[in-house]
């Protein structure tokens, strides 16, 4: 018998509270850490950061060297390491589901999980809430009571507008005074063209790019369902069409539609990560950490 996941997100969403389940993921994610390979990532979440050339060594904490024969510099309260920019798609598509999570439940969970584990390792942390426009834009702060307040926000926010990424990630990049981590999470269904020219925008700034592109497992391939009615979101229009005569050209197009995303992301050393909404949360933090240990 497969062991159930306790972690699953559809136990997790059972929770009361934003905040409760975004510390439930975190903190089950950082004691997978401690059991893993990955352990140095776990002390430097908490309360250090790798040794760089050039810092006092009268920082360094001997007892973590000792366990982990690495050096390790222990942070001050009051110490900021990066400022970070979490960018959520809530136009109408991000409501689409095929299971209990629709993407920008999913996506709001990875957010709040994100602010979580941000605000854990005293990173300054913002929050920006879009669809064709800016719909919320808060500023980062390091501190710990501003964490329950973007929550709320998150908790209390809606799916509605239409998508318009291109546009709306221009009028995002205006508005960032301070380079630092931009981590956007959305669908990305739009033209690929704008929305690259979007993501070159905080390239163009000096920015750090991660991007958490969210899709429902029905997005990758239809259903064997033969007549289907499919609805657009964003402009109620309905269509009938036998799923038969399109599935294979369906999947071949969104295939090469995430490559291309993928293929220019690399080319601007933005990382790029397709995830479905059925996707393990911790695999995403992973994801994160790994992006942000190879800014210092």
């Amino acid at each position: 018998m497969k062991k159930k996941n306790n972690l699953s997100i559809e136990n997790i969403v059972q929770l009361r509270g934003l905040f409760l389940q975004a510390k439930t993921v975190v903190e089950g994610f950082m004691i997978g850490l401690h059991k893993s390979p990955y352990h140095g990532f776990s002390v430097e979440f908490s309360e250090h950061r790798p040794y760089i050339a050039g810092d006092d060594i009268k920082h360094i904490d001997w007892q973590v060297y000792g366990r982990t024969d690495r050096y390790y510099i222990k942070q001050f309260q009051e110490e900021t390491n990066l400022i970070s920019y979490i960018l959520l798609d809530n136009s109408r598509s991000m409501g689409f589901s095929s299971g209990k999570i629709n993407k920008f439940k999913y996506s709001s969970l990875l957010a709040a999980s994100l602010i979580y584990m941000l605000t854990k390792q005293n990173d300054a942390t913002g929050l920006t809430i879009f669809n064709e426009k800016i719909e919320k834009l808060f500023p980062p702060k390091a501190v710990s009571s501003y964490t329950k307040m973007l929550m709320k926000e998150l908790q209390k926010t809606k799916c509605k507008g239409k998508t318009n990424v291109g546009l709306a990630l221009h009028q995002i990049a205006e508005k960032l005074n301070k380079k630092g981590l931009v981590i956007l999470i959305s669908d990305l269904w739009d033209d690929p063209v704008l929305i690259l020219n979007g993501i070159k925008h905080f390239r163009y700034l000096g920015h750090e790019v991660i991007i958490f592109h969210i899709w429902d497992p029905m997005e990758f391939s239809l259903r064997e369902d033969k007549k289907v009615e499919f609805v657009d979101l964003e402009s109620d229009g309905k269509i009938k069409l036998d799923v038969r005569q399109m599935r294979d050209e369906y999947k071949k197009l969104t295939e090469q539609y995430s490559e291309k995303l993928k293929r220019f992301c690399g080319e601007n050393n933005v990382d790029y990560n397709l995830i479905t909404t059925d996707t393990d949360l911790r695999y995403a933090l992973m994801k994160y950490l790994i992006k942000r240990n190879k800014l210092y």
